[in-house]
């Protein structure tokens, strides 16, 4: 059995091609789009439909082993980074987006300044920027 079978197994999900295929995809291409899954797929598997790449997405996603995040202005993007506490850094210019450890100590960005009555379980921060490759090759 390999990891990603065992990754659906421990979340109840049945192995499939098209489930298999999706996770490898996420796992080697992280913040991707759901057209650029559903092109990565078909390269693994040519018959696969539109409809069973959202099918799988959305399984995945509910069952907590893809991470769906949309920043501002953004597509949608997916990653298999779950269960940490993990923000964003966007390029304004290209739209790259790489991961971003939390700041310091046990999950700072759980302390509200005032949480209003509730009980704050997660933090979603997107830092927006620049990325190095369009820094450089801004025209002169």
């Amino acid at each position: 059995m390999t990891d990603l079978e065992a990754q659906l197994r421990a979340v109840s999900l049945r192995v499939t091609r098209p489930r298999l295929a999706v996770l490898a995809a996420l796992r080697d291409h992280p913040h991707v789009d759901t057209d650029t899954v559903i092109a990565l797929v078909r390269a693994d598997v040519p018959t696969v439909s539109h409809q069973a790449v959202y099918d799988v997405l959305r399984a995945l996603t509910d069952s907590g082993l893809v991470r769906r995040i949309q920043p501002a202005g953004a597509t949608a993007r997916y990653e298999t980074r779950v269960g940490d506490n993990h923000h964003h850094v966007v390029c304004r210019s290209c739209g790259t987006i790489a991961d971003v450890d939390c700041a310091v100590g046990p999950a700072p960005c759980l302390t509200a300044s005032d949480d209003h009555g509730f009980v704050v379980d997660e933090a979603e921060v997107v830092y927006w920027g620049v990325c190095p490759d369009c820094l450089t090759s801004t025209p002169e």
